[in-house]
């Protein structure tokens, strides 16, 4: 699953220090985040789960927040790139979630693709993608999808990720700890 990403396409720093775990709904992405945060790894939580858990506080449900779709992509891009424009290149960062996920998000959803979307995807810069293989579906209360949403959200991951020519590695569905371990001698 890996590729070389050319740095001359895409205008972006050839080495930086910034990763990206994803994957699809309940792959263990925040889990692995958490674990990287209490080992004093440097992280940014993911963007939509924020704006999921404030809009869901001020009385709306999951449901209806993600019925305005081009909406919910929007605030994701902006807070997402504004995280990381706050962000040096050579610190080492664990990100859950990058900009092409997004992407990946509003072509599974069958969404308008957003060309300010399209552009930041094409212009992220992320010196590893770890894409973290799916494990057993679980309701945490802001999840709406089943099994084949899982399996097809984490399909158009990769393969955004993969058109955009970054370096991804496939992470096998491990134990947290060994998930870690795995992404740390990758890095």
């Amino acid at each position: 699953m890996t590729s070389a990403r050319d740095p001359q396409a895409t205008n972006v720093p050839e080495r930086n220090s910034w990763f990206v775990i994803t994957g699809g709904p309940s792959s263990g992405k925040t889990t692995v985040i958490n674990r990287l945060h209490k080992m004093g790894m440097r992280v940014v939580p993911e963007q939509a789960r924020a704006i999921l858990d404030e809009e869901m506080v001020a009385g709306r449900s999951a449901d209806d927040i993600r019925a305005d779709g081009e909406w919910f992509q929007q605030q994701i891009l902006e807070r997402q790139l504004a995280r990381e424009s706050e962000l040096e290149q050579g610190e080492t960062v664990f990100f859950d979630r990058g900009v092409p996920d997004g992407l990946a998000y509003e072509r599974f959803l069958n969404l308008i693709v957003d060309p300010a979307l399209a552009a930041a995807a094409r212009r992220a810069s992320y010196r590893r993608v770890f894409v973290l293989d799916p494990l057993p579906l679980h309701d945490d209360g802001s999840r709406i999808e089943d099994d084949e949403d899982q399996r097809g959200i984490h399909d158009a991951i990769v393969a955004t990720y993969a058109e955009l020519g970054f370096d991804t590695v496939a992470v096998p569905g491990l134990p947290v700890d060994e998930r870690v371990a795995f992404i740390r001698e990758r890095l």
